[in-house]
């Protein structure tokens, strides 16, 4: 048997859970590292999914369930602490006695420099090679053209953003679909477009095409990329049964972060679960969010139900939103814990 490298998954990925309280710098702890990537959601209230990343810097946040460009206000996320993160009054990261989730990624530890590999340089590359994450900044040129993302291995996903100007919504990769066709947050199924110019990343480029959401001359761009590690890190698909003993995900881990996506039926909603939020404390985990709407949390569905077990994944609802008959669904996860680590110690359900 093979053995992941990452033996402590939450070094460099951790789900969080904590409460707001409506002040001015409020220092949230827990996460274990000084995270370079943080996602937050409101999970009691109609608010917006906040991204915040250390390369475009505090203050700068994107909205998951709106194509605007970056949100830039003090009473955003303000810092990336040691162990966590400090907030200001924005509802969705800090609204009083609100209930708010968090997913926190460690990409290069700062900033990052420049990367040279493609056509287009990028202003800011923070990459982790280790666990195969990256942060990517560049500027549009209106043509084709290639993006140093620093991994050494190939993306299997990429979610790219443009900042600045009318800004387009966004534009996703996922090798399960293919380079020749695109997602996003803001659209239905995936379409042919020319998103990522037809062509496959390679261990370090990624292509883009003339699309105003990747690549509009003069404008600027982040992208998260990230390579596939064993024990770790899982991008694949699955096609669904329509039974509530619906297919088993084998990700080689005991999950902690699942997003997956309905790319057959268009009215279907990006779906996110996590393995702190099951509302019996237990499986299945029944409690998600939706990264294309600001809805608040959806509790308790008894046909959008999984089980995050040992090695992977089992679902367990037969809804169309995660496990439509024939539909195809594709998905990114992360880990709690490898299934076999180095250290020769396996993991156990919860």
């Amino acid at each position: 048997m093979a053995y992941t490298t990452i033996n402590k998954a939450t070094d460099f990925f951790k789900t969080l859970l904590y409460t707001g309280n409506g002040s001015d710098a409020h220092s949230i702890t827990g996460v274990g590292f000084k995270p370079d990537f943080v996602w937050t959601k409101n999970r009691g209230s109609a608010t917006d999914h906040y991204v915040h990343d250390i390369v475009r810097g505090v203050e700068k946040a994107l909205r998951t369930n709106v194509t605007t460009g970056t949100y830039d206000t003090s009473i955003n996320l303000q810092s990336f602490d040691s162990d966590g993160f400090t907030v200001g009054t924005q509802d969705g990261l800090n609204k009083s006695g609100k209930d708010i989730v968090c997913w926190n990624w460690l990409a290069g530890g700062s900033q990052g420099s420049s990367n040279t590999d493609g056509s287009i340089n990028t202003t800011y590359t923070s990459a982790n090679t280790t666990s195969g994450f990256s942060i990517v900044q560049y500027t549009g040129n209106g043509s084709t053209g290639t993006i140093g993302h620093g991994l050494g291995a190939v993306p299997k996903m990429i979610i790219g953003k443009q900042m600045t100007g009318s800004a387009n919504g966004w534009g996703i990769y996922h090798h399960s679909i293919g380079n020749n066709k695109g997602l996003a947050f803001d659209t239905a199924v995936p379409s042919t477009n020319p998103f990522f110019n037809d062509t496959d990343p390679t261990s370090s480029v990624f292509s883009i095409g003339n699309t105003g959401r990747l690549n509009q001359n003069g404008e600027t761009y982040v992208a998260y990329c990230f390579a596939e590690k064993q024990g770790f890190s899982k991008f694949n698909s699955y096609v669904g049964n329509g039974s509530a003993d619906g297919p088993f995900l084998n990700c080689g881990f005991r999950p902690a972060f699942l997003l997956l996506k309905n790319i057959s039926d268009g009215a279907k909603n990006w779906e996110l679960f996590d393995h702190r939020r099951p509302s019996s404390g237990q499986n299945p985990a029944d409690d998600l969010v939706f990264p294309d709407t600001s809805d608040a949390e959806s509790h308790s569905q008894t046909d959008r139900l999984l089980d995050f077990v040992s090695n992977g994944i089992k679902i367990r609802g037969n809804s169309a939103q995660m496990n439509g008959s024939g539909n195809t669904f594709i998905y990114m996860a992360f880990a709690e814990a490898p299934l076999v680590g180095t250290n020769n110690i396996p993991c156990t359900a919860r």
